[in-house]
């Protein structure tokens, strides 16, 4: 469609896939219905074109100062970019651009293999810099300037090149590695939104263990996510065999690929334990309440880095609850209404990551059977739904029984009707007996909160 629209025009034979688009192909790769194209010409009058002629579904989204412009095309985002060269201040990611060739725009790109250029119109394919094609064949990601300098430019880019690695199976070119290493401070300028957004990216592949693994040895977190950093090293002893930080690293791989909530609880449901060490006088390792301080921590972590409010509240339930299941020994018709109160649609997620947690432990260890818990559960749900496990009375009917005005004792007795539902002293919804049950009560216990 786009090259039918540009077929007689000056844009007719200098229009170019570039990136992803062109690479994933030749790698035998889906690609993505986004696309990147680059011209010697204007991008933004070509924006302009193609809205004019009914090609572009929007009005083009233009950046002059950089050369850029965004349409879209039968549903496809697709970013238009004049050819240019880059300068950057050593204090901000922003480049100064100019008017550039086709070879000069690849120098500036992040990595040789994105550098390979198809004409929209002829299909020929181009490696403006002569070593894109040889780099994908042999699957290494380089940089096309020294790779401190790239990196300089444009610090996502060490980010990038994790993602990469795992993303398409390829090996860092020599020296990489070490600019990534020496130019790690240069992510300070990046904002916590871009950040994430690379982040969040590798943690739905199947190898966001290895991402993780790879962020961590060259220095990735160091600013941004200190966290992390706190919990390489920390030994749990007991049925563990890994430090806080690989035991976290093998729950998310347990975890699996595909539900960005639950990869989030597993990678921040021990976060919580390097605060709370301690070694007792038998020299066990214990950790007491890691689980209420990694609630705490998984907030303050995932707000700094822009995550919706959302992912975040159900993210840090299941850091919360991340004990719960193991925490007695009988798993009681009432514990399993409670987590089905607290947890409510993650529930699901909260056994899954208990399994992961479980299977993260020393071979030949099995710390909790989910077997008869998931059974309670559902026989909890099937009895009981979850949105009547409540006090069956409101607040103005509990003042009217009580003699009493709005304040913190109404919520007291709300909650002691709760605690009745869920221990299964009150159905669900029985008003009248929970009317009676109010009455015959004397004043709330002390230190009810």
């Amino acid at each position: 469609m786009l090259a039918e629209a540009t077929k007689g025009t000056p844009y007719e034979g200098a229009l170019w896939l570039v990136g992803g688009a062109v690479r994933d192909p030749l790698l035998g790769r889906p690609v993505s219905a986004d696309l990147d194209l680059v011209t010697e010409l204007s991008a933004v009058a070509l924006a302009e074109l193609l809205f004019e002629r009914g090609t572009s579904s929007i009005a083009p989204v233009t950046y002059p100062r950089f050369g850029t412009a965004l349409v879209r095309i039968e549903d496809a985002d697709v970013e238009l970019v004049t050819a240019r060269a880059e300068s950057y201040d050593p204090d901000s990611r922003k480049p100064e651009v100019r008017p550039a060739t086709l070879e000069e725009d690849a120098r500036r790109r992040d990595f040789t293999v994105n550098t390979l250029i198809r004409n929209v119109h002829t299909g020929d394919l181009r490696d403006p810099l002569g070593c894109g094609l040889e780099d994908l064949e042999a699957k290494v990601l380089r940089t096309p300037l020294p790779p401190d300098a790239t990196f300089r430019d444009d610090p996502l880019r060490m980010l990038r090149a994790v993602r990469l690695r795992w993303q398409l199976g390829f090996e860092f070119a020599e020296g990489l590695e070490a600019a990534i290493r020496a130019e790690r401070g240069r992510l300070s300028i990046i904002s916590a939104e871009r950040y994430r957004d690379e982040l969040l990216r590798m943690l739905r592949f199947r190898d966001a263990d290895q991402c993780l693994a790879d962020l961590m040895r060259l220095g990735l977190f160091d600013d941004l996510l200190p966290e992390f950093v706190a919990m390489v090293g920390v030994e749990q002893g007991g049925f563990h065999h890994l430090d806080v930080w690989d035991h976290s690293l093998l729950v998310v791989r347990n975890a699996g690929p595909g539900d960005l909530v639950l990869t989030l609880a597993a990678l921040l449901h021990d976060v919580g334990k390097p605060s709370t060490r301690s070694v007792d006088e038998e020299g066990a390792t214990r950790f007491f309440g890691h689980e209420i301080v990694g609630e705490k921590m998984t907030w303050q972590i995932l707000n700094r880095l822009r995550v919706p409010h959302e992912v975040v509240e159900s993210v840090a339930r299941l850091v919360r609850g991340h004990m719960r299941l193991g925490s007695a020994p009988v798993f009681t018709p009432a514990a399993a209404r409670r987590v089905l109160r607290d947890l409510g649609e993650d529930t699901e997620r909260l056994l899954a990551l208990v399994e992961a947690d479980a299977s993260a432990l020393k071979p030949g260890v099995r710390a909790v059977d989910l077997g008869p818990i998931r059974r309670q559960l559902e026989e909890a749900e099937a009895a009981t739904p979850r949105e009547v496990l409540v006090s069956p009375l409101t607040g103005a009917e509990i003042m009217e029984v009580r003699h009493l005005e709005p304040g913190p004792e109404v919520g007291v007795w709300k909650r002691l009707l709760t605690e009745q539902v869920l221990e299964g002293t009150l159905a669900p919804g029985d008003r009248d007996a929970a009317l009676q049950w109010l009455k015959a009560q004397s004043e709330p216990p002390k230190g009810v909160q």
